[in-house]
């Protein structure tokens, strides 16, 4: 056998182990890239589930806002409706007063009137009328 036979018979054992390892390493490498092609997929799965979510909570909080504006000017409009029913009632109250004081008036003026009409019941009861 010749000595480049002899050394490469040597060597045959050794590369075709570090070949069949390569090979292995290969394989490996292969079912590494697609595992992290698949997670990456579903990462952009999830990303996209993500935004679309967003983009539902965005017009959610959106939607309330415009719920609490519909409040907030509604609320207004009934604090203006009740300072104008609050406006009434205090004019209604005066009003009310003034015709206190208008009954006080006329009771006395009525009470003076049948006081003068006594008084002066009694001074025509000293009349007398002839012929009668």
């Amino acid at each position: 056998m010749p000595a480049s036979r002899a050394a490469a018979s040597r060597w045959w054992p050794a590369r075709c182990a570090l070949a069949q390892r390569s090979a292995e390493a290969a394989k490996e490498s292969k079912l590494l890239i697609g595992s992290a092609v698949e997670r990456v997929e579903s990462g952009s799965r999830q990303v996209g589930e993500a935004g679309r979510t967003m983009t539902d909570i965005v017009q959610s909080v959106q939607r309330v806002t415009d719920i609490i504006a519909e409040i907030t000017s509604a609320a207004n409009e009934q604090s203006q409706g009740i300072d104008q029913v609050n406006g009434s009632v205090q004019q209604i109250d005066e009003m009310t007063r003034q015709n206190a004081a208008l009954v006080e008036q006329a009771t006395a003026a009525a009470h003076s009137l049948r006081e003068q009409v006594a008084a002066l019941n009694g001074v025509l009861g000293r009349f007398s009328l002839q012929g009668r």
